[in-house]
């Protein structure tokens, strides 16, 4: 079975792209979502995240996210320090997952494929792409973010170009007709590679 990456910048569209994978049959393993699971479920990652953090770090036993969010965002080591800690984690667990799908391929969607060097971990990479405009409007409508939090957060991702330039495939996600074609077009040659 096949192992892709899916991965793009804040705001580009990773989950539109990831649902019309998954429209196709596709398994898609949001990474995000479940290291959030596995940060309120995980007894050994609550520790080591208190640890870290000190008891700020649980609220009514749940990830005191808010909290969470302002303290990475105001210190790059702490997220590296935690990233340490979580992606580990979510990794095993991804593999976990892995072998009990049933498909030609499996898509793994992370916002930090590069940045985290884990994107060798992969058979095939999808980048999605954006304007950088779009990409801020986007975020600012999702997430009630400032705009200076959406280009903090930008600052701290690869840039595009050098994303594209180590992947295997490109969505450019603008128009919704044409990213689903793309993804069609990417899906097929998946299957193809998968033989």
């Amino acid at each position: 079975m096949i192992t892709v990456g899916l991965t793009g910048g804040i705001g580009s569209g990773k989950t539109t792209v990831a649902k019309a994978f998954e429209a196709l049959g596709i398994p898609i393993y949001i990474a995000d979502d479940e290291a959030k699971k596995l940060m309120n479920t995980s007894k050994v990652l609550k520790r080591k995240l208190i640890a870290l953090i000190g008891e700020v770090a649980y609220k009514d036993n749940e990830l005191n996210r808010p909290y969470l969010a302002k303290a990475i965002f105001n210190d790059k080591g702490l997220l590296e320090k935690m990233n340490a800690i979580v992606h580990p984690k979510v990794g095993k667990h991804f593999i976990k997952w892995k072998n009990k799908q049933n498909a030609p391929y499996v898509i793994k969607e992370a916002a930090i494929l590069f940045e985290n060097g884990s994107y060798k971990n992969y058979d095939y990479i999808i980048t999605v792409t954006a304007p950088e405009k779009t990409r801020i409007d986007r975020v600012l409508k999702r997430d009630n973010a400032s705009i200076e939090k959406v280009k903090a957060i930008i600052a701290n991702q690869w840039q595009d170009d050098e994303k594209v330039r180590l992947s295997d495939f490109v969505i450019i996600n603008t128009n919704l007709d044409n990213t689903k074609a793309e993804v069609l077009k990417t899906h097929n040659k998946l299957l193809k590679k998968s033989k």
